[in-house]
């Protein structure tokens, strides 16, 4: 019988790498070109890209990994109650940050993530405009690579003067000015899509708050690499975030080192 402990490997990070890498060329191919901007049921935009990503994303992990079953934004058709007892799944996001990738400003990614027993614990985050590729995996830690360099990433465990912190470009919170009257000195810098995990991950930013709506394939890739370089993706009573929800929806969060201490939110 296949333990977990079979797919926390090297092998697998560069499996799930390679699919990515593949995923992420597809969308370019359609990120040269004039984008065809439908509509989905929730009124969030689809294109092109994240049909073929999809598409090649899912191909690659039946192929691969042929006793996981796979949960994509795209599989419209798995309800709750096909998947309420899945113990180990991949969860994927083929193009995450879809409003990044319209306005051509080159912050989108792939996701893919394994989760088990409701917790990620393996994670590539692939920016192919951008030639970055997080990954990380319980047991063997966090990476970036940036183009053909890869090398070990970890968050920044000091308490700062200045707080570097990561916000949404495209997706502003009414709450988060309330939340940031707690700090004497801070830098928000703004990103799309799951770079901001990211960064938190690579030791360049501090803080994450996402004081706004999410679904649990938007962070679970990155909620992976951030906690192999020792951070942690908590809500605001401090609780890890929890995946295959009956709702998909997250609750408001913060990604931050765990050996850092942050202000509690009070709103």
């Amino acid at each position: 019988m296949t333990q977990l402990s079979d797919y926390l490997t090297s092998a697998t990070l560069d499996t799930i790498k390679r699919i990515a890498l593949d995923a992420g060329a597809a969308i370019m191919e359609v990120y040269k070109k004039d984008v065809s901007v439908m509509e989905k049921s929730d009124q969030s935009p689809l294109t092109e890209a994240d049909l073929a990503a999809h598409n090649l994303i899912l191909k690659g992990l039946v192929n691969a990994f042929p006793d996981i079953p796979v949960l994509s934004e795209e599989s419209t058709d798995i309800t709750y109650q096909d998947r309420k007892d899945w113990p180990t799944f991949w969860l994927v996001d083929p193009l995450d940050g879809t409003k990044e990738f319209i306005k051509k400003n080159d912050e989108f990614t792939v996701n893919i993530a394994l989760i088990h027993q409701g917790q990620p614990v393996l994670g590539v985050v692939y920016a192919p405009a951008l030639d970055l590729c997080y990954l990380g995996a319980q047991g063997l830690g966090a990476f970036k690579q940036a183009g053909q360099t890869e090398s070990a990433i970890h968050v920044d465990d000091s308490t700062p003067d200045t707080w570097i912190m990561v916000g949404s470009r495209s997706h502003p919170s009414e709450h988060l000015a309330g939340y940031l009257a707690a700090f004497e000195d801070y830098q928000m810098i703004p990103k799309g899509s799951s770079l901001k995990l990211c960064m938190i991950a690579e030791g360049s930013a501090h803080l994450y708050p996402r004081l706004g709506p999410t679904c649990e394939w938007d962070t679970a890739a990155a909620h992976a690499v951030v906690l192999a370089a020792g951070g942690v993706v908590n809500d605001k009573t401090g609780q890890p975030l929890m995946y295959n929800k009956a709702d998909i929806l997250n609750p408001w969060f913060f990604v931050h080192s765990k050996a850092v201490k942050i202000p509690l939110f009070t709103g």
